[in-house]
């Protein structure tokens, strides 16, 4: 088998954002393993109007030519790793309306979170598990929540690999993801098998 190829996504597109001091500290924890092909994916290559389409692309081709580049994009990954930011205890609009904009290439493959915020970005990966799971993703219980003080810290130029607890627990989480990106891949090889044959 393949390994499996991981999307990390960024996100926030806002100036100044810091969604890309843990996009790249997690690539880089996952480039340390070996089961696990990593890619950075930022949503500002994808500038897709808010939704507003006919009909959920679960029933309907997307018009919009962003749209279309990002489920092809999608399409390429065995799973996704997502920085999120907390704005009134919810995601950004971007990264909803992205989600928003794909459906088949969300399904049954692995999704995990890097929260940061006041409180880690908690109340918004929370809700992300939620329209996870109604995309047919697999949301996996280990997360990683940059809280405050440590963005802090981060903007004033200490890197987040300098944080003993980050990094043990951004490798909990990937032990766990990659545990479901195998799984997941293994089933969905075998269903692609079957339609085949059929």
């Amino acid at each position: 088998m393949a390994k499996p190829k991981i999307a990390i996504i960024i996100g926030s597109t806002r100036e100044g954002r810091f969604g890309d001091k843990p996009a790249n500290w997690i690539y880089e924890l996952g480039k340390a393993r070996s089961d696990l092909d990593f890619e950075i994916v930022d949503l500002r290559d994808f500038p897709m109007p808010f939704f507003d389409e006919p009909a959920s692309p679960a029933w309907v081709p997307s018009k919009a030519e962003a749209a279309q580049k990002w489920q092809k994009t999608l399409d390429r990954f065995d799973g996704y790793i997502i920085t999120v930011a907390e704005y009134n205890r919810g995601p950004t609009a971007v990264l909803k309306n992205a989600f928003d904009y794909a459906y088949p290439s969300w399904n049954k493959k692995p999704v995990a979170f890097v929260g940061y915020g006041s409180t880690g970005g908690a109340r918004a990966v929370e809700q992300l598990r939620l329209q996870a799971i109604e995309l047919q993703m697999v949301p996996i219980r280990t997360g990683v929540h940059i809280f405050w003080q440590i963005m802090q810290e981060a903007n004033g130029g200490k890197k987040l690999s300098e944080f003993d607890f980050l990094n043990q627990t951004g490798k909990d989480m990937l032990d766990q993801f990659a545990w479901y990106a195998k799984a997941l891949k293994v089933a969905r090889d075998a269903d692609a098998q079957a339609t085949k044959a059929a």
